[in-house]
């Protein structure tokens, strides 16, 4: 009995130190807790908005670009059938005045049969349009960096085709670059919003981890501790949440835009699907895409350990 009770008291101081060791190694913010999973939780949904966002405006930037590249690059001429004109002799004439033009590339004159295949999607398939005055269309693409006479162009085909009728197609260009501009717009202000509220999450989990650990601060304060050791330790616990939510929101992003690229990969044979990559393109995020995701990602770590890092340099001086 006497040699049990030794062994006993023997044993007690050495539990004693490894329950000091391990309180001494308890970092200052919790690990784990409510509000760190609710602050992932948050910082994951902001990124995830935020790359929608960004990606989302990328996609519409760059069918735009390419709107008002092919646009820019392309004007039509409508010849209009006339009673007692030979349409074909007309649109024939239209092609060869068009071509004498300084700055034309190609002309290019739509059939009959092409004509009327334009107006199925709005007339249906299966009608004789023979006695529709139907319009043919010429296609005139335009040279690179060759600067076109648009008024010489329409004389010249005018006063061989009096009904004939040229579209340069500035008013698009102009509703392109609007639209363009305007997605862009609407882009920077939803991502601004983002930020603002992932900055005042990120400050209210502050507060609350300080609050929490209130007594521990102030005691390392007036012991002593240098401000920036203390600042250091949220700053790098924040970090760490803020990646976290950060590559889950992004990942999620990504995973979002792959979905949607394969099913317009998958749609791209029918109707609708044709008509979707028409105005928005493929959906296909670039690479350029999906690395603008990824920094995002790392950005909210990096804004969360700033964030906290000043907030608690903030509180250390109202002490001082």
């Amino acid at each position: 009995m006497l040699v049990q009770s030794e062994r006993h008291q023997d044993l007690e101081p050495v539990a004693d130190d490894e329950e000091l060791d391990l309180r001494s190694e308890q970092p200052l913010v919790p690990a784990a807790s409510i509000s760190v999973r609710a602050l992932v939780t948050v910082v994951a949904i902001m990124t995830f908005l935020a790359s929608l966002t960004a990606g989302t405006a990328m996609l519409i930037g760059d069918a735009a670009q390419g709107w008002r590249g092919a646009v820019s690059r392309e004007m039509t001429i409508q010849v209009m059938p006339v009673a007692g004109h030979d349409l074909e002799a007309d649109v024939a004439s239209a092609v060869a005045a068009a071509r004498d033009v300084q700055g034309i590339a190609d002309v290019y004159a739509y059939t009959k049969q092409q004509s009327e295949q334009l107006l199925q999607p709005w007339l249906g398939s299966g009608l004789d349009l023979s006695e529709l005055p139907v319009p043919r269309l010429i296609v005139v693409k335009l040279k690179r960096d060759a600067r076109l006479d648009t008024d010489a162009l329409r004389k010249a085909v005018t006063d061989k085709v009096p009904n004939a009728m040229i579209d340069d197609h500035r008013l698009w260009l102009e509703r392109l670059s609007i639209m363009a501009g305007t997605v862009v717009a609407i882009a920077t202000v939803i991502f601004i919003l983002v930020m603002i509220a992932m900055v005042l999450a990120v400050g209210f989990a502050t507060r609350g981890a300080m609050a929490g650990n209130r007594e521990i601060i102030e005691v390392l304060h007036l012991v002593g501790a240098a401000d920036g050791y203390i600042s250091r330790q949220f700053q790098s616990h924040f970090f760490r949440l803020g990646l976290r939510g950060g590559i889950i929101g992004g990942g999620a992003a990504i995973a979002i835009f792959l979905i949607a690229g394969s099913l317009s990969f998958l749609l791209h044979a029918t109707a609708g699907g044709d008509e979707m990559q028409a105005m928005f393109g493929s959906f296909a995020l670039s690479a350029k895409g999906y690395g603008a995701i990824v920094l995002i990602a790392c950005a909210m770590g990096f804004v969360t350990g700033i964030v906290s890092r000043r907030i608690v340099f903030r509180h250390l001086r109202g002490l001082a």
